[in-house]
């Protein structure tokens, strides 16, 4: 997928993970989707499909460094107000018309190629940003094109994060004004800017070379308001404290952090917000823990319950369940129940990993102390003996 294609994707977003996602968090954002969402497993379904699809391209760019700090510095420049280099005939950075329309730099004379990779860091781009405090961090920023992320962090008991739950948040930061319904004007309306005529920024011509900038009249929007708010100067959001309901899913795991799109920082005049992203941090459980989609427990159990077989009752995420030992059953066998584990997005739910580990009592009394000791001579006289198949047995 090319740079151009790049204006319209939300990689971050396909994946549910921040901005600032370290490598692992994007990895296995990717593979949770790609898990739940794969074809394979979900054939006759088109929107997992899309799904699946989204997240395989944000994976193709966010898992590569490079691509990534690409895609980064490309959006960064589109909320910057700026464009984009390149063009035909002119590798690594300048296109040929003499007034560019989608870049900090254009022009140049016919034939006037060889600034392949010019604008890399340190090159081209800082030299002439340093002339002619034009564009990069000397220019003028254009005032962001929609809200900020926020990004709370949860903390939930194992058992909430397993079943999914719903929380109060109260959340400080910039809202819609509610005077001017966030437009920023007193009368909703705005006009173009005459500076720029509404494009949202300025260029002029220096020789072969042009030069474009955010707009310093409009802040890069095209528009000016021309009877701002008194409660909110123009700017359509102030600073105040919202409470808002979050959903957190069953499965969350420790470290996922849910995006709530849409949910974020009111955006200046009217313009869209930005993304919730609650980090959630899960509290390891006395009784349960987890392998994927899979509940673990370890049940304590008696001698006489392996060797003989019994059932026994054990707890789940919600009722109890009765599980059957099978006579002969070894210390630390685990045993599988269908479908008692964590619930999936598909609906279905993983398995419960019943481990049984034997308790050796302490405290006998000594009827039970004779009726061990009868056993214990029977089982000489049966033959059994529990290290004959141990490769460290001394008699063998």
């Amino acid at each position: 997928m090319s740079q151009s294609e790049w204006a319209d994707k939300d990689y971050y977003g396909d994946l549910g993970v921040s901005s600032d996602a370290s490598k692992a968090e994007i990895r296995s954002a990717y593979r949770k989707i790609a898990r739940e969402n794969h074809p394979d497993t979900n054939p006759d379904d088109e929107q997992k499909l899309a799904k699946f699809k989204a997240a395989a391209s944000a994976y193709d760019v966010l898992g590569d460094e490079k691509k990534r700090k690409e895609y980064d510095e490309f959006k960064a420049m589109l909320r910057a107000g700026g464009g984009r280099f390149g063009g035909a005939g002119f590798p690594g950075g300048f296109r040929r018309s003499s007034q560019s329309q989608d870049g900090f730099f254009s022009g140049g004379a016919p034939g006037a190629g060889g600034f392949g990779g010019a604008f890399e860091d340190g090159g081209l781009g800082d030299i002439f940003g340093g002339l002619f405090n034009r564009g990069g961090a000397g220019g003028h920023q254009a005032r962001p094109t929609r809200g900020a992320d926020v990004e709370p962090s949860i903390t939930l008991g194992f058992r909430e994060a397993a079943k999914g739950t719903t929380i109060p948040l109260e959340l400080r930061g910039n809202a819609p004004c509610t005077t001017c319904h966030g437009s920023g004007s007193k009368s909703g309306k705005q006009a173009t800017c005459g500076q720029c005529n509404g494009t949202g920024y300025t260029s002029e011509n220096r020789g072969a070379f042009g030069f474009s900038q955010p707009c310093s009249n409009c802040d890069g929007t095209g528009s000016k308001i021309p009877d701002p708010c008194e409660t909110c100067s123009g700017s359509g959001t102030v600073n105040r404290t919202r409470s808002i309901t979050v959903r957190i899913p069953a499965g969350v795991v420790d470290g996922q952090k849910v995006r709530l799109a849409g949910q974020g920082e009111a955006g200046p005049q009217g313009k869209p917000s930005g993304d919730l992203f609650v980090s959630v941090s899960v509290r390891e459980d006395k009784v349960f823990s987890r392998e994927g989609d899979d509940l673990l427990i370890t049940v304590p159990v008696s001698f006489a319950e392996l060797a003989l077989g019994d059932t026994i009752t054990v707890p789940t995420l919600d009722a109890p369940v009765r599980v059957k030992i099978p006579a002969g059953t070894a210390d630390g066998r685990t045993l599988r129940v269908r479908g008692r584990g964590i619930p999936k997005s598909s609906g279905k739910h993983g398995d419960l990993h019943v481990k049984v580990q034997v308790t050796v009592p302490t405290n006998l009394d000594d009827a039970a102390k004779s009726s061990l000791r009868t056993y214990a001579q029977a089982e000489k006289d049966s033959g059994f003996d529990a290290r004959a198949g141990w490769a460290g047995n001394p008699n063998k």
